[in-house]
Parts: structure tokens; C-alpha cells; sequence
């Protein structure tokens, strides 16, 4: 005799069933996902003076594996620091290696601190790294100067 488990709002009701209910959600999905074999990637690193932000895409633009500072765990002004750049780029790089890229293309965005360190943590786990860009944008004339001071 089995028992099957039916919500209902707050109350929780249990019925007799004669049916066993198997459930299947977690296999049918990590089944589901096949781990494919991608030639080529680009790497955005976003580095700015609060935060160091990676993520990897296909050629597609589709984000396969993202990371930052903070969710590596690091607080208030040490996620501005090239330490806490280096660990996202090791985090992100094992999350990569399920993935099975070959070659990677990184974009520099930002004048923050972790912009080389995030690159080298890359580079050190057996990336492939085959072009590095920097897309900071930059002002072709500036900002707009301040109103001249009345005395």
C-alpha cells in the first residue's frame, strides 16, 4: 500500500495510492544536458573599481559560465582587488573545463585592478588563450567641462 502526498494551500493531505510514482526529474534533466565539444569561446572581463566580472560565451553569445567577485565571496572593497580577480578566473576556468573549449578570445572592459591578474588565472588552468582585446570605451572628446566659477 503506497501513500502519495498532495498539497493543499497550507494543509498537506495524504492519500492511498496503488500506483508507485517514480520521480525522475533529476535524470531526465542531467541526461537532458549533453556535454558538447565548442572550438571556439570569448572571455568578457569586466573590471571595474568595485567588482571583476567574467563570463564566457560561444560565438553565439550564449553564456556558458559566468563568475564575479562577489560570488566568489569577497566583500566591500577586497572584490576591487587582483586576488579576488585571480580566484574568479580559477573559478570560472574549472566551471570550464566540464565544458570541454578549445580556443578563447579575451575582452578587457574597465580600468579596474584585476584586469591582467583575471587574464593570468585564466591562462595558468590550460586555457587557450589565442587573442586578448581591450574594449574599454574611451571619450573622444570627454566629458563635458564644468561651468566656469563665479566669484
Amino acid at each position: 500500500m503506497n501513500f502519495q502526498l498532495i498539497k493543499m494551500g497550507k494543509k498537506r493531505v495524504i492519500t492511498k495510492t496503488d500506483e508507485v510514482k517514480v520521480d525522475d526529474k533529476k535524470s531526465s534533466a542531467s541526461s537532458a544536458k549533453s556535454v558538447r565539444h565548442i572550438l571556439f569561446g570569448n572571455v568578457y572581463v569586466n573590471a571595474t573599481y568595485n567588482n571583476t566580472l567574467i563570463s564566457v560565451t560561444d560565438m553565439n553569445g550564449a553564456v556558458l559560465v559566468w563568475g564575479s567577485s562577489g560570488n566568489a565571496g569577497f566583500k566591500g572593497a577586497k572584490k576591487a582587488t587582483p586576488y579576488a580577480a585571480s580566484r574568479v578566473g580559477d573559478m570560472v576556468a574549472e566551471k570550464l573545463k566540464k565544458s570541454n573549449i578549445g580556443n578563447l578570445t579575451v575582452y578587457l572592459k574597465g580600468v579596474g585592478s584585476g584586469r591582467e591578474s583575471a587574464i593570468r588565472a585564466l591562462a595558468g588552468k590550460g586555457l587557450n588563450i589565442i587573442a586578448i582585446k581591450d574594449i574599454t570605451p574611451v571619450p573622444h572628446n570627454g566629458p563635458r567641462a564644468p561651468k566656469s566659477r563665479r566669484i
